[in-house]
């Protein structure tokens, strides 16, 4: 009986998370509304539910352990807080990366609890730890805007702590990876991995230039060289990788990228001859049989685990993946795809893939360089992390000892990626709320004062009627001065309103022109009209002429008829629309 619902159980889990799967990508549309992805996430969290309840079930009926219902019931509360604190503290936040996130734990969790009931509730006690302490990472993330500022501290701290690390870390497996505190085993390059991306965006936030490029450059190198001495290579790919895309990004400049990754590939080949364990990984990348008593061991029963599997799976306690060496930390995929299948696995890589394009669409629409920047480092870190892992596990790469982000054994792998998550999704608020009103020009505009106008060329709009009707700014022109200028009024429209009708379009050439023809007339005793296009007036006690000019006069009034002429003069050609002349400038 237990072997049958075993055997029904695995295609109920391959279809509940298939149908969460397709819920991802349909909610990533253009054409779906708000309603519309809010009842597919809706969907999601039912399926999740479904899927742990199944799993667990399965679990408890094979091994008969009363603890794994406290441990499932702990989960669920566990969950539902999650999606209850995000729902109340952070409504605009992306429910997609939220559901993504407890989906992928919840996976965790099942295998953990399959492999060991020891580790998973060691996973359990620290996945609730370090949601507790990224709550309010999203707020802080959309409020604070020092963050930009803090660059070389950045710096300092990355090596520094990589340097405690190289000297004084805990060599496992022949690399020094972490440390002990308080009896805990930390393993920092997991954290300086943010760090050095908020670095980095920090450097170009403030510059691209050639000398700003060389600086972050340098100390980019310093962090992989750490690394690299500590044998970390898997974190010092990762860094690399992350620094070539947002240099990349930020300068724009294919030879700055295509030069990095001619370094990078000089530096592997160096690494090959330099450090044994890079050899014996990929003399068991190329042939893990020939070697299987040795160094193709771990990865010769991955591919066997992964092929006994097939695409419906073993079902869960039904496998043997306890062979596979380090696979709750390494090789956690073939574990997977062994009892739960093929097709499950291929829905988890898809369910990764979504959380990696959320994180660069929130990237493209971020309208801050440095936030955007920071969320293309962290989704590279996140996506090129998930490719190291499984395809470390499926003989694509060498094994480089990367851990699958919230599903592998981990507890410094757990909470740094809990952190990008939380990143992430107080980006997503920024972008949500509108960026531009979180960030301010670095020389703030003032509201003009009252009367602010005077003096500067302009003419507050409640002085519109002195200045001929016409709004200096906009061209426009009011319905009552247009009707004392002679316009007819039209049917329905009374004097007291006033109505913006389009004026003369006056350009500053013409309104310059206009002055100088003020001052001209004013010297030959004519007063000058207050809107271009009225006739001058003369000026009271002055010669009467017939023409805008006098023919004859002193040698003052013929010399301003020249000025005239050669500043452009008013062409004889006038016509008069609506009662109004209109005279064109030569």
């Amino acid at each position: 009986m237990v072997h049958l619902i075993t055997e029904l159980s695995k295609y109920t889990m391959i279809l509940l998370f298939a149908l969460y799967t397709w819920q991802c990508y349909s909610a990533l549309g253009k054409g779906v509304d708000a309603e519309e992805k809010a009842w597919k996430f809706q969907k999601q969290v039912f399926y999740m539910y479904l899927f742990h309840l199944n799993a667990y079930a399965v679990l408890f009926l094979s091994t008969k352990n009363q603890d794994l219902l406290k441990f499932y019931l702990a989960q669920v509360l566990f969950f539902a807080a999650v999606q209850v604190s995000y729902g109340i503290f952070y409504r605009r936040v992306s429910k997609l990366v939220v559901n993504n996130m407890c989906m992928l734990m919840c996976i965790g969790f099942v295998v953990l609890t399959r492999l060991s009931y020891e580790h998973a509730v060691k996973q359990f006690v620290i996945a609730i730890v370090s949601m507790v302490a990224t709550m309010l990472i999203p707020y802080f993330i959309s409020r604070w805007k020092f963050v930009r500022s803090l660059t070389w501290m950045y710096a300092l701290a990355g090596i520094t702590l990589l340097g405690v690390v190289a000297v004084l870390g805990a060599v496992s497996h022949g690399a020094k990876l972490s440390f002990s505190v308080a009896g805990i085993a930390v393993q920092p390059s997991e954290f300086i991995k943010i760090i050095f991306v908020f670095f980095v965006a920090s450097m170009f936030y403030e510059s691209t230039g050639f000398i700003q490029v060389v600086k972050a450059t340098v100390v980019a190198a310093l962090h992989v060289v750490i690394l690299v001495l500590s044998k970390d290579l898997g974190a010092a790919l990762i860094f690399f990788i992350a620094y070539m895309v947002m240099l990349y990004v930020a300068t724009r400049k294919f030879y700055y990228f295509a030069g990095g990754l001619a370094c990078g590939a000089a530096a592997s080949v160096v690494a090959y001859f330099l450090f044994s364990h890079v050899r014996v990984r990929v003399v068991a990348w190329q042939d893990p049989l020939a070697v299987f008593e040795r160094e193709g061991n771990q990865i010769s029963n991955s591919l066997f685990a992964i092929g006994t599997g097939g695409w419906f799976g073993m079902g869960l306690n039904q496998g043997m993946p306890y062979k596979i060496p380090e696979v709750k930390q390494d090789f956690i995929f073939s574990a997977i795809a062994e009892e739960l299948g093929g097709i499950f696995a291929v829905c988890l890589i898809l369910v990764c893939v979504s959380c990696f394009l959320m994180f660069l669409n929130i990237a493209m629409q971020m309208k801050d360089f440095f936030y955007k920047l920071v969320a293309l480092g962290l989704g590279t870190i996140y996506g090129f992390q998930i490719f190291l892992s499984i395809g470390g596990d499926i003989k694509f790469i060498p094994s480089t000892g990367v851990t699958l982000p919230l599903v592998s054994y981990g507890g410094s792998s757990l909470l740094s990626t809990l952190i990008i998550f939380a990143i992430i999704q107080g980006l997503y608020l920024l972008r949500e709320r509108g960026e531009e009103e979180q960030e301010s020009p670095k020389k703030a505009r003032k509201k003009p004062a009252a009367g602010a106008g005077q003096g500067r060329g302009r003419t507050p709009r409640k002085n519109l009627a002195d200045a001929g009707g016409m709004d200096p700014e906009t061209g426009w022109q009011h319905r009552a001065n247009a009707v004392s200028a002679g316009e007819p009024p039209r049917p329905g429209v009374g004097s007291p309103r006033v109505i913006r009708e389009p004026g003369p379009i006056v350009s500053p050439e013409l309104r310059e022109i206009e002055l100088g023809l003020s001052r001209e007339l004013q010297e030959i005793g004519f007063e000058d009209s207050q809107t271009i296009g009225e006739a001058p007036v003369r000026r009271s006690g002055s010669r009467p002429a017939g023409d805008a000019v006098p023919k004859s006069g002193s040698w003052k009034e013929q010399e301003g008829k020249k000025r005239l002429g050669r500043k452009g003069g008013i062409s004889s050609h006038e016509k008069n629309i609506h009662g109004t002349k209109v005279q064109d400038f030569d």
